[in-house]
């Protein structure tokens, strides 16, 4: 990312993040540390989208698979930088759209597989960003 990037992506990172509804820890956070709430907020609304399923509480489902569906698509994918990101960008947004696809179809089928499919796309580059977390000085 060029010195000129930086703030531009701090700045649409914490507000796509805000935007999704996810709020605890913003204030002050790091560009890394924001996606990684982002990825953790996805977690959670996926795993609130499936006890609301579980028991049939469809308005609930619907509204946690739609948080889920904005994180990616505000947050995690609309923060790739597809131009200077080069191959790795291209390759998260393809994943990220699947990710999309496959919570509407768990949202209109009732299907825990779509989200248990979405969980694991997402985890291991949730595992990799919190590995790669900056090391504080």
């Amino acid at each position: 990312m060029t010195p000129t990037a930086r703030p531009r992506a701090q700045a649409y990172a914490a507000n796509a993040y805000a935007s999704t509804g996810v709020t605890s820890g913003v204030s002050g956070a790091s560009p890394h540390r924001l996606i990684e709430l982002l990825f953790d907020g996805f977690v959670d609304a996926v795993a609130r989208a499936r006890g609301a399923m579980r028991h049939g509480d469809i308005e609930q489902k619907s509204l946690y698979i739609t948080k889920a569906v904005r994180i990616i698509d505000e947050g995690l994918k609309g923060g790739l930088d597809l131009q200077g990101g080069g191959e790795i960008a291209r390759n998260l947004g393809d994943l990220y759209e699947f990710i999309i696809i496959r919570l509407t179809q768990a949202n209109l089928r009732n299907d825990e597989q779509a989200l248990d499919d979405c969980l694991s796309v997402i985890s291991p580059i949730h595992e990799a960003w919190v590995a790669i977390r900056p090391q504080a000085s």
